[in-house]
């Protein structure tokens, strides 16, 4: 498991992380922008305007295009009716971090709970409150969020990494914690 090298045989980065909430693509993502000396950018972070109102579609698109525009970058988040063609469109790698429930829940609640008490501002003024643990809305319930979607993103990228219209891009499967210290450490080495 490696990261793509450009034509030219020098590093060309454009990772894409994908993977549910609380898998741990904003901190991969993170690790790989440093280790590669490029941008690391967070979907969240330009989704997510102030009072967790999202970005209009074609606004969203528009802040994207040029930040996709530079010759490496590492994306993390999904938004696959957004911007997930813009993105996969102009990336070299797609990392998708697929990790078991049994992995991924502990660790969402622990964030979850940390960033609440801690009342930790996300992006754009926004953080996560205690009350939104009270829902059965999964669009204001991060945990129900994740279990629920979980699937549904599974069965969506395994279609994608099947797609010939991604044929351009190395997809990388990640299963565990063990598999993405072990990637992550032979993609920099």
């Amino acid at each position: 498991m490696f990261l793509p090298r450009s034509r030219s045989g020098i590093g060309l980065f454009r990772v894409s992380v994908v993977g549910i909430s609380g898998s741990g693509k904003s901190t991969l993502a993170a690790a790989i922008a440093d280790r590669i000396g490029c941008r690391h950018i967070e979907l969240d972070a330009i989704h997510h305007q102030a009072d967790w109102q999202p970005k209009p579609r074609d606004e969203f698109r528009k802040a994207m295009a040029p930040l996709l525009d530079s010759e490496r970058w590492v994306v993390d988040g999904n938004y696959s009716s957004l911007v997930q063609d813009l993105v996969w469109e102009a990336a070299d790698t797609v990392v998708w971090l697929d990790l078991p429930r049994r992995v991924v829940m502990p660790a969402l609640v622990k964030r979850t709970f940390v960033r609440m008490a801690t009342r930790r501002e996300l992006w754009n003024g926004n953080r996560e409150s205690f009350s939104n643990l009270f829902t059965f809305d999964a669009e204001e319930n991060i945990l129900l969020w994740s279990w629920t979607r979980g699937p549904i993103l599974q069965t969506r990228m395994e279609q994608e990494v099947n797609d010939p219209k991604w044929a351009h891009l190395q997809f990388v499967r990640l299963r565990s914690r063990r598999e993405v210290s072990g990637w992550l450490n032979a993609a920099s080495g």
